[in-house]
């Protein structure tokens, strides 16, 4: 895989309503939900890893250390950088990063590995419902 430590990239979502913490449960919290924001951190990092993998493989996480440092409300827009610190080629070491329009929003490590077949990942978790 031609990924190197220091590659970059970035995706953006707008906050809505069915994003924040309020949909989640904690009633009346109307601004981005730390689940949804550990999706995004989790999302950019796949999608650097993606174009590099072939057809039926996939990456799943392992490990997520983040700190949500700031609310976003509804309607803004939140950026998520990825930056890979390191790989040895299946698993893979990023520090995540998200901005609201007003605040740096997030800070954090994430760890993914490659699955490179995900039929055979599939079959063999879901022969663990069948004991």
């Amino acid at each position: 895989m031609d990924l190197a430590p220091g590659a970059t990239h970035e995706i953006t979502w707008t906050v809505t309503p069915d994003k924040t913490a309020d949909a989640m449960g904690n009633r009346g919290v109307k601004v981005l939900a730390t689940p949804w924001l550990i999706g995004m951190l989790e999302d950019v990092c796949g999608a650097m890893i993606k174009p590099h993998l072939a057809a039926c493989a996939t990456t799943v996480g392992t490990m997520m250390e983040m700190r949500h440092l700031a609310a976003t409300p509804v309607g803004m827009t939140a950026r998520a950088r990825a930056t890979l610190l390191e790989s040895d080629g299946r698993r893979f070491l990023f520090a995540v990063e998200a901005w609201d329009a007003k605040d740096r929003i997030a800070e954090g490590r994430h760890g993914r590995v490659v699955i490179p077949n995900l039929e055979k990942f599939l079959e063999r978790a879901m022969k663990k419902g069948q004991a």
